[in-house]
């Protein structure tokens, strides 16, 4: 459909699953843009995306055509809790900046958020939230001018290994068992949630969104997963992949009764060293900035570095209780 603000002969229409491919390589060509092309997604990651439980396609994910057919820009909606914690995620293909797709499609992105108002229970806060590259200015620019604020910054951080970690030693009576996925699952969720009920932003999921989204995905490998056990209790855990043919810590949680005893640095050098012999030389991750937890100290203090950072917009829609109260 033709969209205000466009210019002739561009297009804007919900995504279809033919655009799939198309979508990733726009992905990445924006972040490779960006110089940070390890937060790009391969198709396979996009379908699982895709087919998150309560995502709609036809509903919730939009792109932008050129005069010829190719894919320029895309915007996505995901309801991340109670149709009150709202999430965008937009990119415009860095080829095609300056013609209005960006602000057309925060527009689109808006009248769908708006939809969730009526929805949410009325005590909640209702609340849309992007992110995009601390140096993207026009992207910030846009979300400003729409009334949008910047309320939080998160980094990917990175190592580069030269030579082999030695394995650290874990806590006294903390014992790292290998992952069953058959009989674990149920557990390692409850104490993800456990661990990552005081992390900012943090909405509730549950285990069959769990199942379908982390054990699901196509890149999954249980041998990556690193958990910590005293007696018949989770204390921490390491949940570790390939990510752009880098080594990726996609969550490091540690639950309270366990913290600051040292787990967590044991976790992360334990998460290296195992990397590392698969061939990874260069590990990232990302984090809060301003990580309650002290999750930045701890993983500057095991040699990682700030790579790129972000920013986070969001504009509220209704006042009231924060969706994770």
């Amino acid at each position: 459909m033709n969209q205000p603000g466009l210019p002739a002969g561009f297009s804007l229409r919900p995504s279809e699953w033919a655009d799939l491919a198309g979508v990733a390589q726009l992905i990445h060509a924006v972040c490779v843009a960006d110089g940070d092309a390890a937060m790009a997604v391969s198709p396979e990651e996009l379908a699982q995306e895709w087919k998150a439980p309560g995502f709609q396609l036809a509903s919730d994910c939009w792109v932008v055509t050129d005069p010829s057919g190719k894919l320029v820009g895309v915007e996505t909606f995901i309801n991340r809790f109670a149709h009150a914690s709202l999430q965008g995620d937009g990119y415009v293909h860095p080829e095609y900046t300056n013609l209005g797709i960006g602000s057309s499609l925060l527009a689109r992105l808006e009248q769908r958020a708006q939809l969730e108002i009526a929805l949410a229970p009325p005590n909640l806060r209702v609340f849309l939230r992007n992110c995009m590259g601390i140096n993207e200015n026009k992207a910030c620019a846009i979300h400003e001018d729409a009334g949008f604020m910047a309320i939080r910054y998160s980094w990917r951080m990175e190592i580069a290994l030269s030579l082999p970690p030695s394995p650290p030693n874990l806590p006294i009576g903390l014992e790292l068992r290998r992952f069953d996925p058959h009989s674990q699952d149920l557990l390692l969720h409850l104490a993800h949630e456990d661990a990552f009920r005081d992390h900012w932003a943090h909405t509730p999921r549950s285990y069959e969104f769990w199942q379908t989204s982390v054990l699901g995905k196509s890149d999954f490998d249980p041998s990556l997963w690193f958990v910590v056990w005293d007696g018949g209790q989770i204390a921490g855990y390491s949940l570790c992949r390939s990510r752009q043919r880098i080594g990726w810590v996609g969550s490091l949680g540690v639950r309270r009764p366990w913290r600051k005893q040292g787990l967590g640095i044991a976790l992360l050098q334990y998460s290296f060293h195992q990397l590392y012999l698969r061939g990874y030389t260069t590990i990232g991750l990302t984090v809060d900035a301003s990580s309650p937890t002290g999750a930045t100290r701890l993983y500057e203090r095991a040699g990682m570095q700030i790579a790129s950072e972000y920013v986070i917009y969001e504009k509220e829609y209704r006042t009231g209780m924060d969706p994770v109260e």
